[in-house]
């Protein structure tokens, strides 16, 4: 197994989308959504193990997780488990992350991805990965997944290639569009040259540094100061400073849109970024009548629901079609799945007007 190579995990993120389900102190990635016996954390690690040695598999999250980390992930030592003050989006954790492997490896190669995806074709996502890396480690290169897209779906971004060499699954990256209104989906599935972004970045070490340093230098800077501090007990105090300097932006708006050095990998291993209700649905098995049933679950004259319980509670639905009812902690919501983007405004106005224990 290459030493030099290693998996950069995020999983800070709330995910209030999946709300009621995914909460402030109990996040999706640390569930087991899909029914598959583990977290979506637990997941992502497994598709790695056979990418990297073990201890080189890092977490990024906030501090207020570290403990689900640990319990879920027992076989890291704390220095792999890099814990975040504050949410600061993905720039600065991919920064802080990187800065630290090079200080420890200047040959890393590294892949990024979130710890709440859905692979459905793992061998495939590890073959992908592997050729991605090779390529990475014998260019200074900006990698990112693109995915194959089915359908012209309105909330992926999605990423432009130029045709170039052929045969080649490595693409030069022409633009980047962040989720279009439907008719433009349809133009770009017709043109046969788009990919969704599957916001999965693979890079060496050397080449990520100084695309931070030439196209966002103020974290580039804020990030090497702590070179004498990594692997070391002050690493905390650091970066609780290094997080109060940091300004909030992602690393596709920050470095990937604006380096000339980024490429896409064409992929295709059933993905799914499972950022809402209605995506847990399309993924999951399905019964005669089309409904999704996870917990102590009793339908009646219900179709294409997706309802979900805890176990230690009964919860019976009669006479509803095309619903999501989530029942969770304290919690139950009813919503029609074709407003499901109206669950980040129930947490907002939850958050407003009701205790803190229900978000």
């Amino acid at each position: 197994m290459n030493q030099n190579h290693y998996a950069v995990i995020m999983a800070g993120g709330i995910g209030s989308r999946f709300w009621p389900f995914s909460r402030t102190n109990h996040p999706k990635q640390f569930h087991d959504v899909l029914g598959k016996g583990r977290s979506m954390l637990q997941d992502t690690v497994a598709r790695f193990e056979s990418v990297c040695p073990p201890e080189n598999i890092y977490i990024v999250t906030n501090r207020d997780y570290y403990q689900l980390v640990k319990n879920q992930l027992p076989f890291l030592e704390d220095d792999q488990i890099l814990l975040e003050p504050v949410g600061r989006n993905t720039a600065p954790c991919v920064a802080y992350a990187c800065y630290k492997i090079a200080s420890r490896n200047p040959e890393g190669n590294v892949v990024v991805a979130p710890a709440d995806h859905v692979i459905t074709r793992p061998d495939e996502f590890v073959r992908t990965i592997e050729t991605g890396l090779a390529a990475t480690a014998e260019q200074d290169i900006l990698l990112t997944l693109g995915i194959k897209p089915s359908r012209p779906d309105t909330g992926y971004g999605y990423i432009q290639y130029l045709n170039g060499e052929a045969g080649s699954e490595i693409k030069k990256v022409k633009t980047f569009t962040e989720k279009p209104e439907l008719e433009m989906a349809k133009e770009f599935l017709a043109s046969g040259d788009f990919v969704w972004n599957a916001g999965i970045f693979l890079f060496n070490v050397k080449a990520i540094l100084k695309s931070f340093e030439q196209h966002l230098p103020d974290v580039a800077e804020i990030f090497e100061e702590g070179n004498e501090d990594y692997y070391q007990e002050d690493e905390q105090h650091f970066v609780t400073k290094a997080y109060s300097q940091c300004k909030n932006i992602s690393l596709d708006y920050g470095i990937m849109e604006k380096a000339e050095n980024v490429y896409t990998l064409l992929s295709d291993f059933g993905w799914s970024d499972l950022g809402t209700w209605k995506s847990l649905y399309e993924l999951s098995d399905k019964n005669g009548d089309r409904n999704v049933v996870d917990g102590n679950v009793m339908l009646y004259d219900t179709e294409g629901c997706i309802v979900k319980s805890s176990k230690d509670r009964l919860l019976v639905v009669q006479g509803l079609k095309d619903y999501i009812v989530a029942e969770y902690d304290g919690v139950v919501m009813i919503c029609h799945k074709d407003e499901e983007q109206r669950v980040k405004q129930f947490v907002a106005d939850a958050k407003e007007k009701q205790d803190r224990k229900f978000i």
